[in-house]
């Protein structure tokens, strides 16, 4: 990013920087170029140098010497270098509202016990939807919402299905196998009846149950599959980088793509096989999303499957063992574009009865009106869900409050600070601000849906989406994850300001859990709307390698979507504060440019966005 001016002061800060590590630095050339790529361009050290921050001892150098540089130069603290092209000068004095203590004190009241967990259309609801509303009417944000205020309602339906303790499967011979509610299976209807049912329906694997034309791909081959019950694998094609983005999981990974293409089919049903790798998550976590009551929007006119499956590997192995059938060996030929389906020759049956109740939430948002009449009717969003499962089963304390503190408690955290950090710049940015708290995220991205689906606005109007979900409380990083890295040109401004920030930007370490998918920038995202969700990556500044993977993975294991995710004593929240500094620069930026951000040419959300533009 092109700077107001280049200081000498920068280059003797260089040089201090240098010497005070030059003794190791004598033999590696390239570190030199390293460090002088990153202190007088912004950016171009995460695309020239990132090897050297993997492949060296380059990122403890960084830790080391660039923020000394800062120190003396003024680069992250309100110094001329540091103020890139159009942004007001008092951006980083705004900026200082941004503080560990402000995002602490919001998201302990946010996840507090007396939010009751967020659930969806509960009390512990309306009491979080009323909060964020305050908190935005504090900080000068105008109702987005026109006669319903800072709300949008928004209809759902309660599904709640009584499903068996066993479910048992015959073979043509009549013999039988059952599995065992919640150890083994978990599900529920797919229909917004008062029962689901499956009579007889014959089992059928699938493999990925995909069906992609711009990757010569159909699982589907044309089999007859009206009223089968369809097996299929939680994953797209991942062994190959050139096919379905290799490891990186694209939506036709999706469990929600799995039900949507099954009913498309005509299929009665499905059950998708989890393991822990190609879901991202372990057991669990499948049966707290899962389990009780269910929501959804209003049924329309598309098809539906009666019945929505999860089934164990160890459970599927033993039901394809009783077909007679290796599990194995259908993944192999599975991983084929020849591949076609195969009967199990096994039958089901169930009469399900489902609870149907009608119950309403709401969307929370504010706008800040942008200053410049020709580019104020374009909005940048500022994006972190509200939701979470409110009152559920107890975990092994007894604990019954699912709090959702890092989920999503202190992302909520992060964007009612940097709606305040606009707040206090003396005039508002060119474009408008709309800070937006979808609700029911967990849900399936309801909020989210519903809103790109009844907009405020025309999504040819909609500069970008920044989303917040979930956090870092674990310290500072050196590293800024990219989830779904390679979209939109919102990449290369973010990477730039991570730069000035002395950190590089890295794709997520788990592409196979197909984050990108999963958060409400995806809803954005389906309807053209260029949208990026970022956070502090895994390398830890005083860790050592793998320290940030393994403290990620424990928290998934022990955490996600429990009633132990809370505050902790033990949070340290200075890359969280780092983070949403970097957001707010982010939504700075995007919103005093000229232009508004884009697609990288051939994204799969480059034509929708066209035409949006076009109308």
């Amino acid at each position: 990013m092109r700077r107001v001016r280049r200081s000498m002061s920068l280059l003797r800060a260089l040089r201090v920087a240098l010497e005070m590590i030059e003794g190791t630095l004598a033999s590696h050339d390239e570190l030199r170029i390293c460090y002088f790529l990153n202190a007088v361009t912004a950016g171009e050290v995460s695309s020239r140098c990132q090897k050297y921050f993997r492949e060296t001892e380059m990122k403890r150098y960084v830790t080391v010497a660039i923020p000394v540089l800062f120190l003396i130069t003024g680069c992250n603290g309100g110094g001329d270098v540091s103020v890139p092209v159009g942004l007001p000068e008092d951006a980083e004095t705004a900026a200082e509202v941004i503080t560990a203590s402000a995002l602490l004190e919001t998201v302990s009241q946010i996840a507090s016990d007396e939010m009751m967990g967020r659930g969806p259309g509960t009390e512990g609801d309306r009491l979080a939807r009323a909060y964020l509303a305050q908190r935005l009417e504090a900080a000068g944000y105008g109702p987005a919402f026109g006669e319903n205020g800072y709300e949008q309602p928004m209809s759902m339906v309660g599904v709640t299905t009584e499903l068996p303790e066993e479910w048992a499967f015959r073979n043509g011979k009549g013999l039988g196998i059952s599995l065992h509610l919640a150890d083994e299976f978990i599900g529920g209807s797919g229909v917004q009846h008062s029962a689901a049912v499956v009579d007889d329906a014959e089992l059928v694997f699938v493999g990925y149950g995909i069906t992609a034309p711009e990757e010569d791909w159909d699982d589907y081959k044309g089999a007859d599959l009206e009223g089968k019950l369809l097996v299929m694998l939680n994953d797209d094609p991942d062994w190959d980088p050139e096919l379905f983005s290799g490891e990186r999981r694209l939506y036709y990974g999706r469990w929600k793509y799995k039900y949507e293409i099954a009913a498309e089919k005509g299929a009665v049903g499905a059950i998708i096989i989890h393991t822990s790798l190609s879901a991202g998550y372990p057991w669990p976590v499948v049966l707290t999303g899962w389990s009780g009551e269910q929501f959804e929007l209003p049924a329309g006119d598309e098809p539906r499957i009666q019945l929505k499956a999860w089934m164990t590997e160890e459970a599927s192995r033993r039901l394809f063992d009783f077909a007679g059938r290796d599990l194995d060996a259908l993944i192999e030929a599975a991983r084929n574009r020849d591949f076609s389906p195969v009967p199990l020759g096994l039958t089901t049956s169930l009469d399900l009865a489902v609870d149907l109740r009608e119950t309403e939430t709401a969307n929370v948002g504010g706008i800040l009106r942008g200053s410049d009449p020709d580019l104020a009717d374009e909005v940048v969003f500022l994006s972190a869900h509200h939701d979470y499962f409110g009152i559920g089963a107890p975990d092994d304390t007894g604990d019954t409050i699912y709090n959702g503190a890092l989920d999503n408690g202190v992302a909520m955290a992060q964007a009612i600070s940097v709606a305040e950090a606009f707040s206090a710049l003396s005039e508002p940015p060119r474009r408008s601000i709309m800070v937006f708290f979808p609700a029911a995220e967990e849900q399936g991205l309801l909020g989210s849906k519903y809103y790109t689906e009844h907009p405020t606005m025309p999504p040819g109007k909609m500069a970008a989406d920044i989303n917040f979900e979930l956090g870092n409380i674990w310290g500072r990083t050196g590293d800024v994850t990219i989830f779904g890295k390679g979209k939109s040109t919102l990449e290369d401004v973010l990477a730039d300001l991570a730069a000035e920030q002395g950190r590089y930007v890295t794709s997520e370490s788990t592409p196979r859990s197909g984050w990108y998918y999963r958060s409400d920038q995806f809803s954005f995202a389906r309807i053209g709307v260029p949208a990026i969700w970022f956070k502090s990556g895994t390398d830890f500044i005083g860790q050592p390698e793998g320290w940030g993977e393994q403290r990620y993975a424990e928290w998934i294991e022990r955490n996600y979507h429990r009633p132990s995710d809370q505050v902790e004593d033990s949070w340290i929240l200075d890359g969280l504060v780092e983070d949403a500094h970097l957001g707010f620069r982010l939504a700075l930026t995007v919103a005093s440019a000229d232009e508004m951000p884009t697609w990288y040419p051939g994204d799969e959300f480059e034509e929708e966005r066209l035409a949006a533009l076009a109308e």
